[in-house]
Parts: C-alpha cells; sequence; structure tokens
C-alpha cells in the first residue's frame, strides 16, 4: 500500500520531532537544572503527577477498549476500591495492588 509518502520524508519528520523533544526536555533539565526554582513554581510542581496519573488511568477505567468502549462493572469497582483504599491508608502500593486484585477477582466472577 502506497500511502504517497516517501521515506526520507517520514525520517525527516522523525528526526525533526526528536530534536524537538529534546530540546523541550533540555530547556527544564539543562538550562534551569542548577538553579534554584522559585518555591511558588516547586510548590506546583508537587501536584504535577497527581494530575497526570488519573488522566491517563481514566479513559481505561471509563472506555476501556477490552470491552469496546463500554462501561465495565470490573474496572469501576476495581477504580473505586483504589481510591478508597488509597484514602484510607495513605499507601499507594496497597491502593494498587487492592485494584489489582479487585479487578481480578470481578473478571474471574464475571
Amino acid at each position: 500500500m502506497n500511502s504517497g509518502i516517501s521515506d526520507l520524508t517520514v525520517w525527516l519528520v522523525i528526526v525533526v520531532l526528536g530534536i524537538g523533544t529534546f530540546l523541550i526536555r533540555w530547556s527544564f533539565l539543562g538550562a534551569l537544572g542548577d538553579r534554584d526554582m522559585p518555591a511558588w513554581v516547586l510548590r506546583m510542581l508537587r501536584y504535577t503527577p497527581v494530575a497526570v496519573l488519573p488522566a491517563l488511568v481514566a479513559p481505561l477505567v471509563v472506555w476501556p477498549a477490552a470491552t469496546g468502549g463500554q462501561l465495565d462493572p470490573a474496572r469501576m469497582a476495581a477504580a473505586a476500591v483504589t481510591v478508597a483504599v488509597g484514602l484510607w491508608t495513605k499507601n499507594m502500593i496497597g491502593a494498587i495492588v487492592a485494584g489489582a486484585l479487585t479487578l481480578f477477582a470481578m473478571l474471574y466472577m464475571l
């Protein structure tokens, strides 16, 4: 199947995107890595994982590919148990294990 795009164009796009991605990362690590950041920046950076992780996981729970994008009681229960255990114990590993065990148990039962 010929898409009309030459191999040179594909490789050029890959190289340019790679250089762009490197420069974006370097701008934070290379240029600012040895400098002290203001307290307000450090305070806001603490919330980055808390914002990114749910954004990555939520689509997998609400619209899972395994069910064709339909709500799945097993995944919803596992997500609820994970959140509940995390809030109750403040232990991330314990919450993940509890959620995984709930998911496997629910998939087995259903």
